[in-house]
């Protein structure tokens, strides 16, 4: 709904798998916000696992257009204080997807979305602007069978659905510490359609000493691997000019 405000909030995933922790707008077109006088999500938490075992299909669901998303975590737990192992954990503390934005016209300032088992940030709206994005993958998955989208290894850490046509992100980092089991690939930390008005500008891979993301953007960009701990792999714009 136009001009609504949820701030200041942490949402709990409880032991019941929920479809979604909040859904802002039942469907796509459906809630409409406007530009002028947006949804607003400011300081909004979202935490599946941690000091409690917690499942979700999806933590956070925009359907609504012209929403401003500023400053959120949505965080899966891959450790914690329940006890478990990072095996039990992967089969415990369940989390498909972080953050799905399906309306146009979003804006997300400060976007941190961490540890899903799946795509961490699906954006599937037109004309959506991230401003700082930054991701950490999961560091629980047992093997290498267990991180696969299809044939490719791995999810990227922020996927731009492929019939989006306008996109543009500034400012984002995926890294990468798969401690439960250091061989596992990510093929890309970012998936984008490849068309011009999906632009990234200044993104980034880190290995954290675990793992390997093989490439920063749509097969673009060196691996982030353990022979460069620490250090950034970056991909200044996409595509290139």
């Amino acid at each position: 709904m136009p001009g609504v405000v949820v701030a200041g909030v942490t949402i709990d995933a409880g032991l019941q798998k929920s479809p979604v922790l909040l859904r802002v707008g039942k469907s796509h077109g459906h809630g409409k916000s406007s530009s002028r006088n947006p949804t607003t999500l400011s300081d909004v938490y979202f935490r599946v696992g941690g000091p409690h075992v917690g499942k979700t299909d999806t933590a956070l669901e925009v359907n609504s257009d012209n929403v401003l998303i500023d400053h959120t975590w949505v965080w899966r737990a891959d450790h914690g204080v329940e006890g478990f192992t990072d095996t039990e954990r992967w089969h415990t503390n369940v989390g498909r997807n972080g953050a799905v934005i399906n309306g146009d016209h979003v804006t997300a300032t400060g976007l941190f979305v961490e540890h899903f088992q799946q795509y961490n940030t699906v954006w599937n709206g037109e004309d959506g602007t991230t401003i700082l994005y930054q991701n950490e993958l999961p560091y629980d998955p047992p093997t290498q069978a267990d991180w696969m989208n299809g044939a490719v290894e791995g999810w990227a850490g922020y996927k731009v659905g492929d019939r989006v046509r306008t996109h543009t992100l500034y400012g984002a980092g995926v890294y990468v510490f798969n401690q439960n089991n250091p061989t596992i690939h990510t093929e890309n930390g970012f998936e984008v359609p490849r068309t011009p008005g999906v632009r990234l500008h200044h993104i980034m891979t880190v290995n954290l000493s675990a793992g390997t993301v093989d490439h920063v953007v749509n097969g673009i960009g060196d691996p982030a691997d353990t022979t460069k701990v620490g250090v950034p792999v970056y991909v200044t714009e996409y595509p290139a000019p």
